[in-house]
């Protein structure tokens, strides 16, 4: 099956590559589709994809269709591919943050097979936490083959529509907060005299190596910081140091001033 994509800016492109790295897809197999002719070109010189004359060929010719355009192009570019969506029917995958299930079919006359995932920027390196919904049109083929494209760039999970918001703060935004928080002891090994890209190398490394404890041991982490802190030690004071200056409301507060702006632009895009 061949698989289109409207769209090659980064996330395009950290996709593309997942998918070729994990041989899933022949790169002869996927077509590519952007107004931004070196920016298509571009792409389909590193990967030797197909590039497609225009979005309503790509349609034309491919069984599944990802959109990876800004939100706010959505309604244009639906518009204008409806009737040819709806004649070839194929598998319409998004990656449009803050755009639903049902806003995305409100621009469309018929009722497509619809799914919406929601990668994170580290599908660059192939590490993505994707979540995916559907409209419960997709097959249970169509279904196991979004399962199997995400798993390329990372780790996918299904996910209730519901849930979206907060996983977008916590797959989406979160990254941002965890380089700040790298960045920040990477900092303070400056300040004591260390050279800022070998402090930097020891966060990255410590957290990365943390985060893959977790993740493997199935240990909660307050049982792992119990752990790592002896009694009267280094550990805890640091961690006593961190209580007493806010971390933990810090963070608290970070996921849900995000999650409030999160909101405000959806309600502005519903009522707008």
């Amino acid at each position: 099956m061949k698989i289109g994509f409207i769209g090659t800016g980064n996330l395009a492109n950290a996709m593309i590559k997942g998918i070729l790295n994990a041989k899933a897809v022949d790169a002869r197999d996927i077509h590519a589709f952007d107004i931004d002719e070196p920016k298509l070109a571009l792409a389909a010189q590193k990967y030797g994809i197909v590039q497609a004359a225009s979005a309503e060929d790509l349609v034309k010719q491919c069984g599944v269709v990802l959109i990876a355009i800004k939100p706010a192009d959505f309604p244009a570019l639906l518009g204008r591919l409806d009737k040819t969506l709806q004649a070839a029917d194929p598998l319409v995958i998004s990656t449009a943050a803050g755009n639903s299930l049902e806003y995305i079919s409100s621009f469309l006359t018929y009722r497509p097979a619809l799914v919406r995932i929601m990668p994170n920027i580290n599908a660059t390196i192939g590490e993505s936490m994707t979540a995916y919904c559907t409209n419960g049109r997709p097959s249970d083929a169509q279904t196991a083959l979004v399962e199997k494209l995400c798993s390329a760039f990372g780790t996918v999970i299904p996910l209730d529509e519901k849930y979206f918001p907060m996983f977008g703060v916590i797959a989406g935004a979160a990254p941002a907060f965890a380089y700040m928080f790298i960045d920040e002891l990477a900092r303070a090994g400056v300040k004591i005299g260390m050279n800022k890209k070998l402090s930097l190398q020891i966060a990255a490394q410590t957290v990365l190596g943390s985060a893959k404890y977790i993740l493997e041991s199935g240990e909660h982490p307050y049982e792992l910081i119990d752990r790592v802190c002896s009694p009267g030690g280094t550990t805890i004071e640091g961690i006593a140091a961190l209580q007493e200056f806010g971390f933990s409301n810090a963070i608290t507060k970070a996921v849900d001033r995000a999650l409030e702006k999160d909101t405000k632009l959806a309600s502005l895009k519903k009522n707008g």
